[in-house]
């Protein structure tokens, strides 16, 4: 299973239960739509920060980076190249 199916599943699993994977698309704005609530983010970047070993200290928690499967994906890109290059 790739990251982006990864992140889908535990999105239905945690926010959308019920909701066939193939039916959430990967740019579906989460955070304007309500699926995810300020409380969800977090618990979003705690399952990211386990799962794919990546530090959310060391990329931006903005909610853009959140707003959907697709962002989610792009950011943990960011996290893992900035543990890779050692920049800050």
């Amino acid at each position: 299973m790739g990251r982006v199916e990864t992140i889908k599943q535990y999105v239905i699993e945690e926010f959308l239960p019920g909701v066939p994977a193939d039916e959430l698309d990967p740019d579906y704005d989460l955070l304007g739509s309500g699926v995810i609530d300020s409380l969800g983010l977090l618990k979003v970047i705690a399952w990211l920060e386990h799962r794919f070993d990546v530090n959310g200290e060391d990329v931006d928690l903005t909610p853009e980076n959140f707003r959907s499967v697709a962002a989610i994906d792009a950011w943990i890109d960011e996290a893992t190249a900035r543990v890779g290059t050692g920049r800050p």
